[in-house]
C-alpha cells in the first residue's frame, strides 16, 4: 500500500552574511548549504491501517508527507503508493489519495461549501449520482447540512475544517494524509473530527497516515506510532509497546486536594492528588487511601501520552550525548 524506502530529501539554502553589506555580497556571489529534512527512511504501511506520526517541530513530518503525495520530489530512495510513484502525478493516483493540511484550505472563500463541493466533482470526474450518494454520506457524518449554503467566510474555523474534510474525501480516497487536521479546533471539534476520520477508516477501509501536535488524535486514533526526529526514522511499533517501555507505572488520582495523602506519596497537581506507582503495587495504594479517606473518588490512569513522548525524546538526546 505505502512503501518508502531509503527516502531521503535535501534542500539547497542560501547562505547570507547579516547587515546590508551581506545582502550585496549575495547578490553577486551567493553561497549555499545543503539541508537534509529527511534521511534514509523506511517503513511499510498496509491497506487499511492507522499510523501516527509523530516528531518535534521540523523533525521532516510534513516534507515526508509531501513526497509520499507527490508534491515534492525526493533527492534519493523510492516511494510507491497504491503502485504507483506520486512523483509522477499520474491523475489515476491521485484520484485515490488526498492531503489534508490543518493550515490550508482548498473552501472558497466568498462561496457556500456545496459549491467546492461541486467544483470538486467536476475536477474528479465524479458521476452526480455517486457525488450526491458520498456527500449525503459525508454530510450526515459530520452533521454540517445546515452549513452547505452559507458562505466559508462566515464559517467557524471547526465549521470550516468539517468542510475541508468533506471536500477531501467527496472522491473516495484510498489513502489518506492527514497532517494536522484538528489544529486549533475547541475539544469537542477535536472530538468529533477523530470519530469521523475513525468512522471513515472503518466504513471504506481507507488508510490512515496521521500527524498532530495534540496527543489525543494519536492516542484515539493510531495503535500504530512511526516517530521521526532530525529527518530519521527513531521508531516503528505499536503504540503501547512504547508506552509500557517509557511509562511503565500507573497514576492512582484523587479528584479531590487532600494534604494528608502527601504522607503516602502523592502530589497535588491541578486540584487532584496524584501518585505514580508500579502496576503491582496500584491495589496496595488504592487500600491504603480508603483506609485513610473512605469517601476518596478515586482513578487508575496510564501515563498521558504527551509525557511518554516526552520522555523518549529526552531518552533519545541523552544517548544521542552533546552535539
Amino acid at each position: 500500500m505505502i512503501e518508502v524506502e531509503h527516502l531521503t530529501k535535501t534542500y539547497r539554502v542560501p547562505i547570507k552574511e547579516p547587515g546590508f553589506l551581506g545582502s550585496v555580497r549575495s547578490l553577486v556571489s551567493r553561497t549555499w548549504r545543503d539541508v537534509e529534512a529527511v534521511k534514509d527512511l523506511s517503513f511499510t504501511i498496509e491497506q487499511g491501517e492507522r499510523v501516527g506520526f509523530l516528531g518535534p517541530n521540523g523533525a521532516g513530518k510534513t516534507t515526508t508527507l509531501k513526497m509520499l503525495a507527490g508534491l515534492l520530489h525526493p533527492t534519493s530512495g523510492a516511494v510507491r503508493v497504491l503502485g504507483a510513484r506520486p512523483q509522477d502525478r499520474d491523475a489515476a493516483f491521485l484520484r485515490r489519495i488526498t492531503l489534508v493540511m490543518g493550515q490550508k484550505q482548498q473552501l472558497l472563500w466568498d462561496l457556500p461549501p456545496r459549491e467546492t463541493f461541486e467544483l470538486n466533482r467536476a475536477m474528479y470526474g465524479i458521476a452526480r449520482a455517486d457525488h450526491a450518494r458520498t456527500l449525503d454520506e459525508l454530510v450526515t457524518m459530520l452533521r454540517i447540512e445546515a452549513l452547505l449554503d452559507k458562505p466559508v467566510r462566515n464559517l467557524s474555523l471547526g465549521e470550516r475544517m468539517k468542510c475541508e474534510l468533506v471536500a477531501a474525501l467527496l472522491h473516495r480516497p484510498q489513502v489518506l494524509f492527514l497532517d494536522e487536521p484538528t489544529i486549533g479546533l475547541d475539544v469537542e471539534m477535536q472530538v468529533q473530527v477523530r470519530q469521523f476520520i475513525a468512522g471513515i477508516n472503518q466504513r471504506f477501509g481507507a488508510t490512515v497516515l496521521l500527524t498532530s501536535h495534540y496527543m489525543q488524535d494519536i492516542a484515539a486514533l493510531t495503535p500504530r506510532l512511526l516517530v521521526i526526529d532530525e529527518g530519521h526514522l527513531r521508531y516503528d511499533g505499536a503504540l503501547t509497546e512504547l508506552a509500557r517501555e517509557m511509562a511503565p507505572e500507573r497514576r492512582v488520582v484523587v479528584r479531590t486536594v487532600i494534604p494528608a495523602l502527601l504522607a503516602l506519596g502523592f502530589v497535588e497537581d491541578a486540584g487532584k492528588m496524584v501518585a505514580a506507582v508500579a502496576p503491582e503495587d496500584v491495589n496496595a495504594l488504592l487500600t491504603r487511601v480508603l483506609a485513610m479517606v473512605p469517601l476518596a473518588e478515586l482513578g487508575v490512569e496510564e501515563t498521558p501520552l504527551e509525557e511518554v513522548m516526552g520522555r523518549y525524546f529526552r531518552s533519545a538526546q541523552q544517548k544521542a550525548g552533546p552535539a
